[in-house]
């Protein structure tokens, strides 16, 4: 079996802190080269590009019928190889199935999308799907092993390998949607062969003596929920994510969608770099936390380190976000920062509940999830319809943020029920940050009312919110522990 099943576990902030370095430095190079690409490369490019990841996002979350889920559920690491060989062949059979279907119909796809300059870039689809599929479900392999480390050097070489070709593709006099397309293909290519080497190196000789057809068919049907339940369940959710591209698209067009997929992308930095860390080691520890009774307490520590660290940067984002995104991307791009100010409050919701979501598949509670993305889709595509018949931008996007709000306000609130978390818990957690946020919120309008300059004003947000991180990291006893769990490891 892999070497690291017998190893004493790591504490949870290592094996977060692991993921979010490799994690981080990826971040970091992307947001590096950000002010860069969006000086060479226009929004109807970025628009593109969204359009693309929408449409493999959407097939990719389902590339291995959620079985890569299963691989974190049994106690024998035999049946989880098997589980793992199972992921490969639906991925494949995916694939296959994925590209007869855009042979025979992508032509209308595209013209509903108002979209026919993504035509010659469409047949890259289904490479993509496999290599991403494959990527998904050697990830959760590499987390049940709690090898964090390959998982950040994969990271870390795809934003370098990506943003590089990105970059060159730019200078090199190539500023488009394919250009942008094809780089991710590349990073996605790169990262998916480098953590597939590194577990073969290791965990090879392990997998090959206990992978067999008698395991892998019994892990189709022990585990059949997933693919039966599940995957529509997580078709939905993805579908309701990829909506406001797809239907901006529809109703507006690319260039539109170029600004949304800017806004989103700033927004989504939190969770990429620490929510996607801590929900990637929680749905870990959080299955064995039930095993041993003491999923309540795990729950309410990770929800408080989470109001920790969103509250605060997406009350800022959400305050002035035209005038950061004017400063650091160009005068251009200040739409998208209004986008994101739009959207802010329900990012914030949604970087709580999104870790915490994995607690309706660790008590195998699937009905739950499937009615949940029912309702998020449906409110979401009421809202862009709305929105895409007022002709109205901004409508569109205020009615999916409420949309928002109010049903992952529910799935959080729900997560901690199943917990056994308590409401009066969390407001005792949430609202002294509220208050530590009202004299900052209040300053930053002044200035904004007194047409302070754009430069000046994204220079004052960001040295309270580096003073506010100070200040917690050494006034919270909590986050004090982590640290110093980190350094004992």
């Amino acid at each position: 079996m892999p070497q690291e099943a017998s190893k004493k576990p790591s504490p949870f902030a290592t094996d977060v802190l692991k993921l979010v370095s490799g994690t981080a430095v990826a971040q970091v190079i992307a947001i590096l080269a950000s002010p860069i690409l969006t000086r060479l490369y226009g929004p109807e490019a970025f628009g593109l590009l969204a359009l693309f990841t929408s449409i493999t996002g959407i097939i990719g979350v389902i590339a291995c019928m959620r079985y890569e889920l299963a691989i974190m559920l049994p106690k024998d690491d035999k049946d989880s190889i098997n589980i793992l060989g199972l992921c490969f062949l639906m991925v494949t059979i995916i694939t296959v199935i994925t590209g007869i279907g855009l042979f025979l119909g992508s032509g209308a796809l595209l013209s509903v999308l108002h979209a026919q300059d993504l035509a010659p870039f469409i047949w890259l689809v289904p490479p993509f799907i496999f290599v991403s599929g494959l990527f998904l479900a050697l990830n959760y392999w590499n987390s049940r092993t709690r090898h964090y480390g390959r998982l950040s050097i994969a990271r870390v070489t795809s934003a370098v390998t990506t943003t590089g070709t990105q970059l060159g593709a730019g200078f090199g006099g190539f500023p488009t949607g394919g250009s942008l397309i094809g780089a991710s293909l590349v990073g996605s290519i790169v990262s998916t062969g480098i953590l597939g080497g590194q577990i073969w190196r290791e965990d090879g000789a392990s997998i090959k003596r206990a992978v067999s057809w008698k395991g892998i068919v019994a892990g189709l049907k022990r585990y059949k929920k997933f693919p039966l339940i599940d995957s529509f369940s997580a078709l939905l959710n993805t579908i309701s994510w990829q909506l406001p591209v797809l239907l901006l698209s529809a109703f507006f067009s690319p260039v539109i969608v170029g600004f949304y997929a800017l806004g989103m992308r700033v927004l989504q930095t939190p969770m990429s770099l620490i929510g996607g860390a801590i929900a990637q080691v929680f749905f870990q520890r959080a299955a064995e936390a039930k095993r041993e009774g003491t999923l309540d307490i795990l729950v309410e520590n990770v929800f408080r380190v989470l109001v920790i660290i969103g509250l605060f940067p997406i009350l800022i984002l959400t305050l002035i976000g035209g005038d950061l995104f004017s400063v650091v991307f160009g005068g251009l791009w200040q739409d998208a920062g209004i986008f994101a100010q739009i959207l802010g409050i329900w990012t914030f919701i949604w970087f709580i509940s999104s870790p915490l979501s994995t607690i309706y598949i660790i008590l195998e509670k699937q009905d739950f999830g499937f009615q949940y993305n029912v309702a998020n889709l449906i409110t979401r595509l009421l809202s862009l319809i709305i929105g895409g018949i007022m002709q109205s931008v901004y409508i569109a996007l205020f009615l999916f943020g409420l949309s928002g709000i109010i049903v992952y306000g529910y799935l959080c609130l729900s997560m901690m029920k199943f917990s056994g978390v308590s409401w009066s818990r969390l407001k005792k957690i949430i609202l002294p940050h509220l208050f530590y946020f009202t004299p900052i919120g209040a300053l930053l309008i002044g200035l904004k009312i007194f047409n302070f300059n754009s430069i000046f004003l994204v220079f004052i947000a960001c040295i309270i919110t580096i003073i506010y991180y100070l200040y917690i990291l050494k006034t919270d006893t909590q986050l004090r522990t982590i640290l110093n769990q980190v350094r004992l490891s």
